[in-house]
């Protein structure tokens, strides 16, 4: 099977959305449910943005190994920090973060998530027809005229600015609660104010 430049760019879109996907489910637990990310559920969407960097770097670029190599980072990151959080509830009676999504935790699915992040990346590496050069046309972007991945782009840009604005609202310039009760920072202003 031959991968081309732009079938590699048109499932590292689809893969960015997906990206995409989790990081707005985590929003829509944080915002619209009241749960606010835990420490090690901040650092497991660090390992998600990383992730996304790697895909975005391959949809302005071109499909590269290392922007995969970036990918695997944060595959391997955010699937240990979500490994050490299952490890940290598995044992009975210790309790859970957060409410389940089909009869998981949020970062059991994360640790699924990450495995595929693994996996999936692994795979594309197999296919070294999409290396090759893009001959774009001098009047054509970054993007090749491809809308999926500037939207996949400019969302993932926009969902980690978001996630950074809240982990610094949530945890200000020091160390995060464990467990988060609040957004600190704002706290700390509205005392201070």
């Amino acid at each position: 099977m031959i991968m081309t430049p732009h079938g590699s760019r048109t499932l590292n879109a689809v893969a960015l959305l997906v990206v995409c996907g989790v990081l707005i489910a985590a929003f829509i637990a944080q915002f619209v449910l009241g749960e606010l990310p835990c420490p090690l559920c901040n650092l497991q969407r660090v390992g998600l943005a990383m992730v996304g960097f790697g895909l975005c770097l391959n949809l302005l670029y071109g499909s590269k190994p290392h922007h995969y190599g970036i990918m695997l980072i944060g595959g391997l990151f955010g699937g240990s920090v979500s490994i050490r959080q299952i490890l940290l509830h598995i044992v009975p009676g210790t309790g859970a973060y957060g409410s389940p999504f089909l009869g998981l935790h949020y970062y059991t699915w994360a640790g699924i998530c990450f495995f595929l992040v693994i996996v999936g990346t692994a795979i594309m590496l197999l296919f070294e027809g999409q290396f090759t050069q893009l001959r774009d046309k001098p009047n054509d972007n970054k993007f090749g005229n491809h809308k999926l991945a500037v939207f996949a782009f400019c969302l993932m840009l926009a969902l980690t600015a978001g996630n950074a604005v809240s982990a610094l609202l949530e945890c200000g310039p020091t160390v995060c609660d464990d467990p988060p009760k609040d957004y600190k920072l704002l706290r700390e202003l509205d005392a201070g104010g």
